[in-house]
């Protein structure tokens, strides 16, 4: 014990915040990895070059719209739509920002601002449950190591996902297709578990998004989709099952 003191004490605050950010960013990690490399995969197999599909994820850092991003490339939709889907599937991540900023108040917004470009569901909800290192000194780093743990993951992975769309057969790259549909599902279930009105909302959008798709493109149809059934969560849900 006399020995694990003298090693504590003599291990910097910075290095001790970034060493316990990396562990407690290791599970995120290892769950990055797998999705990471099936969206390399899907996006190469949509005709993403290696360096378009790493550099949208060193930019863009938002699997389920990168996935998505990918699928309006294989069928043809223009850059416009695409953007305007992810930006509308990404706005959470306002809300997240300001909810981190407002949670980490003994962090300077000087590291604050930064921090939350970085922030996906994951992370922020890491973030979440561990406040009290913002108090404590060197707590920038804590939540960094955290980000930098989760970032180079994706970015590595998706790298090697590409690498991969390149040599494995593409039926069995098609058949990773079903990876996106698995995420947002698996993101969906837990919350429908614990409000059902919420997976009304999700099959309002999914028959928007049909109908809308007869008549115009994909790419709009999912925004469509998107923006008309999360409006329809402000008459779905309660005043308080929104805050």
């Amino acid at each position: 014990m006399t020995v694990n003191a003298v090693e504590k004490s003599n291990t910097s605050p910075s290095l001790h915040m970034i060493k316990k950010g990396m562990a407690v960013g290791f599970p995120i990690m290892l769950g990055y990895l797998p999705v990471a490399i099936t969206y390399g995969v899907l996006a190469k197999q949509a005709g993403m070059t290696l360096t378009e599909l790493t550099l949208m994820s060193v930019m863009v850092f938002a699997g389920a719209s990168q996935f998505m991003a990918a699928n309006m490339i294989a069928v043809g939709t223009g850059a416009l739509e695409i953007i305007v889907a992810t930006f509308v599937l990404n706005f959470r991540h306002f809300v997240m920002s300001l909810s981190f900023i407002n949670r980490l108040r003994g962090i300077g917004l000087k590291a604050k601002v930064p921090l939350s470009l970085g922030l996906t569901d994951e992370t922020f909800a890491v973030s979440a449950l561990h406040t009290k290192e913002a108090k404590m000194e060197k707590g920038a780093l804590f939540y960094t190591a955290i980000i930098l743990t989760a970032y180079f993951s994706w970015v590595a992975g998706s790298f090697l996902g590409g690498v991969l769309g390149e040599v494995i057969p593409a039926r069995l790259s098609q058949s990773m297709g079903i990876a996106l549909y698995a995420m947002f599902i698996g993101l969906l279930v837990p919350s429908v578990r614990k409000e059902w009105r919420l997976g009304v909302i999700a099959v309002i959008a999914m028959l928007i998004n049909a109908v809308c798709s007869q008549f115009m493109s994909q790419g709009w149809a999912i925004v469509l989709g998107t923006v008309l059934g999360g409006l329809s969560g402000v008459f779905l849900l309660k005043e308080e099952d929104r805050q």
